[in-house]
């Protein structure tokens, strides 16, 4: 047990074994945020622009130890339109738009490519959409020269170069391109097997197609495959649900993503075309849930957290396992203490204590670009206040247990009655069974809490009231 004074958490052993109770994740089901960055970008401001930005840049420069970088592409065109999707996309059958949003990506490389010094090494790349794949193989190869020619890319083994792929657009020959030019992870979305859900989301993707993917990927050589699933579609059940995990288990996946659908029709105009009568009430959403962790722990996975699984040799786990794990705007990363640059539009930016995010029109992205600006459009330079409490989300999120005064100690804050309020709502989460306080100033999280960090974490969140319903944000579960 760790004392009061204790460095930070989690030693070797990770989160214990979660233990899914479904009477009280039901009681404790409302929205909050999922915790990518806090504070989440609803607190970013038009105030903070692009040439805050590079100031901030160049002060990570002159840090001591300047930091590793961390770089997100964003790729929004998709040529069909899935009605669950709440991604930044633009649905559109004719390839030759990509051609001018190309030239500008490859200007805004360029331009952070000058903010960042040579010696600060490229560890982790991911192109997310939309679709990337979007792109054929040779816009793809030019992407990654146009990078490697402005950033130094790491040679070493644990990097993590990844991009996600719509197997219904891709084929065995261009997951050898991609692995020929350097990724090695690759995830794609695959949702729900069952045909009757796929017409109702309008993803039709076929089983062995993809299931051929993934065993392609991994005799080529890439060190992970990650798949995304997604429960409380239309139609479906626990039965339909286990029947595609049973199926995506056959090839062993490295990693899973099982995320709650959330079904938000006035702020995604596409999920308007689901049918509000064919989604699975919530208790039969817990049922899906409940099941899917059971087969998951039955073939070998581990829960990091937050939707994701991964199989036993992962280095997801051992980070989980050995504290250093970390979160952004990917999801859990074994890559801490990274700047990430975000380029295209609508990308997240997390450089030094500030966040900065991308235009989300596409026309404003390339009058900026075209005349030679950073398109940032919001962002946010964090507190002291902020800086605390991002730290505490991210160890209960990451280590499941925070030291409070270990924190303060670190921001040069004395102990004392920063968090009472805080405590005294944390309060009803001890009574439940969700957290431990094995000191006054050290928080637990316990295996009923693993399932519901949302809530914890909202405790902290100054942005948040605790007992405020939060609309603009999904549900818990």
């Amino acid at each position: 047990m760790l004392s009061d004074t204790s460095p930070k958490p989690c030693g070797g052993g990770g989160f214990p074994p979660p233990d899914f109770d479904p009477d009280l994740i039901r009681r404790y089901d409302r929205s909050g945020p999922r915790y990518t960055s806090y504070p989440t970008a609803l607190q970013f401001t038009t105030s903070f622009d692009a040439a805050r930005l590079k100031e901030l840049a160049q002060f990570s420069n002159e840090e001591p130890v300047p930091r590793a970088l961390s770089l997100y592409v964003h790729i929004p065109f998709c040529s069909t339109l899935c009605f669950y999707c709440a991604c930044n996309k633009i649905v559109t059958r004719n390839v030759s738009r990509a051609v001018d949003y190309l030239e500008r990506l490859h200007s805004e490389v360029a331009m952070y490519g000058q903010l960042f010094d040579d010696d600060r090494e490229l560890v982790q790349l991911h192109l997310g959409g939309g679709t990337p794949t979007f792109l054929d193989t040779g816009q793809i190869g030019q992407l990654l020269a146009q990078i490697s020619g402005h950033f130094r890319l790491t040679d070493d083994s644990s990097r993590d170069y990844s991009i996600e792929i719509d197997p219904r657009t891709v084929s065995p020959d261009t997951l050898d391109h991609l692995r020929e030019i350097g990724f090695n992870r690759i995830s794609m979305g695959v949702q729900d097997f069952d045909p009757a859900v796929q017409k109702a989301i309008h993803r039709e993707q076929p089983c062995e197609e993809t299931l051929s993917l993934i065993r392609h990927a991994r005799a080529r050589g890439f060190r992970s495959t990650n798949v995304d699933l997604i429960y409380g579609l239309p139609l479906q059940t626990v039965s339909s649900f286990i029947t595609t995990l049973d199926r995506l288990l056959e090839v062993t996946p490295d990693r899973l993503s099982i995320f709650h659908y959330a079904h938000l029709p006035h702020l995604f105009a596409p999920q308007q075309r689901i049918l509000e009568s064919q989604l699975p009430d919530s208790d039969e959403k817990l049922r899906i849930l409940g099941a899917a962790i059971d087969r998951l722990s039955d073939a070998g996975y581990v829960y990091i957290g937050m939707d994701h699984f991964a199989r036993e040799d992962d280095p997801l786990v051992n980070a989980f396992r050995d504290g250093t794990l970390h979160r952004n705007f990917q999801g859990y990363s074994t890559h801490a203490q990274c700047d990430l640059i975000g380029v295209g539009v609508s990308a997240i930016s997390h450089i030094g204590n500030s966040y900065s995010q991308n235009t989300k029109a596409l026309s404003n992205y390339q009058e900026s670009i075209g005349a030679g600006k950073l398109p940032v459009d919001r962002g946010l330079e964090l507190s002291r206040d902020d800086e605390i409490r991002q730290c505490i989300i991210e160890q209960l999120m990451c280590a499941g247990e925070v030291n409070l005064n270990q924190v303060l100690f670190e921001h040069r804050l004395v102990r004392g009655e920063y968090f009472a309020n805080e405590l005294e709502h944390l309060q009803p989460l001890v009574d439940d069974g969700l957290v431990t306080l094995p000191s006054p100033s050290v928080i637990r999280v316990t295996r009923k809490g693993r399932y519901l960090l949302r809530n914890i974490c909202m405790i902290f969140d100054r942005y948040i009231e605790p007992d405020a319903e939060t609309p603009r944000h999904s549900r818990v579960l």
